[in-house]
């Protein structure tokens, strides 16, 4: 099945075609659409830049948006997996003064780390704690595994402050997730649905949104160029609105999301260019493919000069702003020019 196979969604039509209840509440929360800064739109600057999240909270207050989303390592030595309690208490104050609602997040499952992630999120106030398996192993295995740690959330917050989230993370797919979903049956565990990372399991984005729909609470933004890889996709991250991913469609369907309210959250601005990451599922699987051992999602930092690569970096995020927000008033106005 050739990437090309799928021809973009026509956003414009499907608006057109809504019902007039339906344009007028997607033209609301098209405006109102609870946009978050992600620590990733900031990764190399973070590793190699000096950029902290106190940094971060302030270009979130900056650009006027609803949050923060930040990974427990991003800042080395200033992270928040390093700092104390009295540290963790002043960045949730810092936020607080800012009027920034917080989400953390991490890159694993496995009890220890998960716990302490917990532990963060809850010292920070953080209302909202990412996830997702990095197991290797059988797929059966993997989603056994991350099944039997999601069900420990319970005891890690027993007050049940925090809402949770899988994301799909490149491996796993779909109906996976939602199979993982339905065993924990964890009321406060949702799914994450990242606009580039079914891709990588051989899916594409518009029939993914469709499965995973009825669990998505939360998103991350970005987009992607799609490469052949090893008789799968490859997905390399790029500036928003250059790639290959149907994201004013990803949107409309996400925004339409929940009834009375919205069901989506956050949606988390995840500028990630030159991001890379290789095929993990093909057609040729069999039933119970293997997936091997992997790091945490990292960007190469490549060659050429820092000081310009970190610079680039910062610009594309300040972008992102700007075309993300865009893009939802395109939306906002399809909609309200079919409703009138």
């Amino acid at each position: 099945m050739p990437w090309d196979s799928e021809a973009s969604p026509d956003w414009r039509e499907k608006v057109t075609a809504l019902p007039l209840a339906s344009r007028v509440r997607l033209a609301a929360r098209a405006r109102a659409a609870p946009l978050f800064v992600h620590a990733y739109a900031f990764h190399l600057n973070m590793r190699f830049g000096g950029m902290t999240p106190l940094h971060l909270a302030d270009f979130a207050a900056e650009k006027h948006v609803s949050g923060l989303k930040l990974h427990v390592d991003d800042g080395e030595h200033a992270s928040l997996g390093r700092m104390d309690d009295d540290a963790l208490a002043a960045f949730s104050k810092h936020l607080q003064a800012h009027g920034l609602e917080f989400h953390v997040e991490t890159s694993t499952t496995e009890e220890c780390d998960l716990a302490d992630a917990v532990r963060i999120a809850l010292v920070t106030g953080a209302t909202s704690l990412r996830c997702y398996p990095r197991y290797e192993g059988r797929v059966s295995q993997i989603i056994a595994r991350t099944i039997a740690d999601l069900r420990r959330l319970a005891a890690f917050d027993p007050q049940g402050r925090l809402r949770y989230t899988l994301e799909q993370h490149e491996d796993l797919k779909s109906e996976e997730l939602v199979h993982i979903i339905r065993a924990v049956a964890n009321p406060r565990l949702s799914l994450l649905f990242d606009f580039g990372n079914m891709i990588n399991a051989y899916e594409l984005p518009m029939p993914a949104l469709a499965i995973q729909a009825p669990y998505v609470t939360e998103v991350h933004v970005k987009d992607c160029l799609v490469e052949p890889d090893r008789g799968g996709w490859a997905h390399l991250a790029c500036i928003s609105g250059e790639g290959h991913l149907p994201m004013r469609a990803m949107f409309v369907d996400l925004l339409l999301l929940g009834e009375d309210s919205p069901q989506v959250r956050a949606f988390g601005l995840e500028e990630e260019e030159g991001y890379f990451a290789p095929a993990l599922r093909r057609p040729s699987d069999g039933p119970d493919p293997f997936i091997p051992a992997r790091t945490a999602s990292f960007t190469d930092l490549g060659p050429g000069d820092l000081t310009a690569r970190l610079s680039r970096e910062t610009a594309a995020a300040h972008r992102q702003v700007e075309t993300i927000r865009t893009m939802l008033e395109d939306i906002a106005q399809e909609a309200e020019r079919t409703a009138g």
